[in-house]
C-alpha cells in the first residue's frame, strides 16, 4: 500500500510513460515523488469548496531546457477532464504538438484488469517468438541503442501557482507576520481563506498564490515554520489548471 500512498507506484509508470514518450532512458532517481500522506481532510474540502479536486498526478514534460518528471498531489479545477478519474479508474493523458490532447482512460486496478494486462504480455511474448524474433517492437517504442539521456529539471526552477495551509494561533497581527514572509519572497496573494475562532486550538489559514516559483515557496514556508503564531508544519500542493 505505500507503493500507492507515497506515490512509488505512479512513478514507476511515469518513468516508462516518459521513455516512451521522449525516447529517453527511464531515470528513476531523477522524478520528483511526493506521495498523498500529508493531505488531510481539511485540505479536501478547502479544495471542494475553491472550485478543485486533488488528484495525484505523475508529469513528464519535454521542452527546450530539458525534461521535467514529477509525482505530485494537485489541486485541479473540477470541470477539468482528470477531475472526473475516480475510484479504481486509471488516465493518461498525452498532448501532442500535432494531436493536441488524447486521453486513455480505464481501470487501473483489480484482479481481471490486472490479469488482462498479464495474459496480454504472454500473447506478445508467444507471438514474437512464432515469428522468430525476441523483440518485434521494442519495449520502449525506440531501439536500446536509439535511447538518449535528456537533462532533468530542477523542482526548485518549477513555476506555477500554490495553495499554502498553514495551523496559526488566533490572534490580532497573524495575517501580517505571514503575508510578510510572502512579501519578501516576492510572492503575490491570489485569495486568502480564514474561518473560525478559537482560544484554544490552532484555526486554518488557507492562501493560493499567483505563479511564483518552487524555491521561493520553500524558502517562504520554511520561514513561516519558525514564527511564533504557527502551530503544525505549514503544507502546500501545486495547483495545475491546464489538465
Amino acid at each position: 500500500p505505500s507503493f500507492d500512498v507515497d506515490g512509488i507506484d505512479a512513478a514507476h509508470k511515469l518513468a516508462i510513460l516518459a521513455a516512451i514518450g521522449f525516447g529517453s532512458f527511464p531515470r528513476f532517481e531523477q522524478i520528483h515523488i511526493e506521495g498523498i500522506r500529508h493531505v488531510s481532510d481539511v485540505d479536501i474540502a478547502w479544495a471542494n469548496e475553491m472550485g478543485y479536486r486533488i488528484k495525484l498526478l505523475g508529469i513528464a514534460k519535454q521542452d527546450a531546457e530539458g525534461v521535467e518528471l514529477r509525482v505530485q498531489p494537485t489541486l485541479v479545477p473540477v470541470s477539468s477532464m482528470v477531475a472526473s478519474v475516480e475510484g479504481v479508474y486509471n488516465a493518461v493523458f498525452v498532448r501532442g504538438d500535432a494531436a493536441g490532447t488524447t486521453m486513455h482512460y480505464g481501470r487501473g486496478a483489480g484482479e481481471r484488469p490486472t490479469a488482462s494486462a498479464v495474459v496480454a504480455d504472454l500473447v506478445d511474448i508467444a507471438r514474437n517468438g512464432q515469428v522468430g524474433t525476441g523483440q518485434r517492437v521494442a519495449a520502449f517504442s525506440t531501439l536500446s541503442e536509439h535511447l538518449t539521456t535528456h537533462p532533468v529539471r530542477e523542482m526548485a526552477e518549477w513555476r506555477g501557482e500554490y495553495y499554502l495551509r498553514l495551523a496559526v494561533a488566533d490572534r490580532p497581527g497573524v495575517l501580517a507576520e505571514v503575508t510578510a514572509v510572502l512579501a519578501r519572497q516576492l510572492i503575490s496573494i491570489d485569495a486568502i481563506h480564514q474561518r473560525g475562532r478559537s482560544n484554544v486550538v490552532a484555526v486554518p489559514l488557507i492562501m493560493v498564490t499567483h505563479e511564483t516559483t518552487e524555491r521561493q515557496v520553500r524558502i517562504a514556508l520554511a520561514e513561516m515554520e519558525q514564527l511564533d503564531c504557527g502551530r503544525e508544519t505549514p503544507r502546500f500542493i501545486r495547483i495545475e489548471r491546464g489538465v
